[in-house]
């Protein structure tokens, strides 16, 4: 792709003019994130995978839409997430199944029995806690611990003001330390 620019606003205007090329770069540099932030929402791989190619197929769909407001394209990406893993949740009634090539594979060097397996009830434990949060401190938590992201980022990605965020993440970890205190964890 010697011929394209790799500054962000050339390569969106590119793709929303349909250059394949282009959307391909952007794929490259959002797939991995908006994976993990699907995955975080949902638990399970292939629907991780299958809502983020979901995700990108809507994207190639209407990026002639999108319009730079100056918040970043990746925003746009997530917003489309959200609203995804949302009908995916909605449309949700059976019991999660784990399929067994997502069990954790046991090394040569795996810890004692004992303390890996109360490990994963507490990790489980943790995380069944956090999926009964609201789908906005479900999402404000993936994008501050999974992304790493800064309270202005996420604040752009949410539609909020930074002390907006800073106030839902307060909220939120004093909600999961009442919750892990009324389950007795750690």
């Amino acid at each position: 792709m010697a011929d394209l620019d790799y500054r962000e606003e050339d390569v969106l205007k590119r793709a929303a003019q349909g250059d394949k090329e282009a959307f391909g770069l952007l794929y490259e540099r959002y797939a991995e994130r908006i994976y993990n932030y699907v995955y975080y929402r949902t638990g399970n791989v292939h629907d991780a995978e299958d809502l983020t190619a979901r995700v990108f197929q809507r994207a190639m769909n209407h990026i002639q839409n999108y319009i730079d407001r100056g918040i970043p394209f990746s925003a746009w990406l997530y917003r489309i997430a959200h609203n995804l893993v949302a009908n995916w949740h909605r449309d949700r009634s059976r019991k999660q199944e784990i399929p067994l090539d997502d069990l954790p594979a046991l090394t040569a060097k795996a810890e004692h029995p004992e303390t890996s397996l109360v490990h994963n009830e507490d990790k489980e434990a943790l995380l069944r806690i956090i999926r009964r949060l609201p789908p906005d401190r479900q999402h404000l938590l993936i994008l501050k611990f999974v992304e790493n992201l800064s309270n202005a980022e996420i604040g752009q990605i949410m539609g909020r003001s930074e002390g907006a965020i800073k106030s839902l993440y307060h909220r939120t970890l004093l909600a999961l330390r009442n919750e892990i205190g009324e389950n007795n964890l750690f």
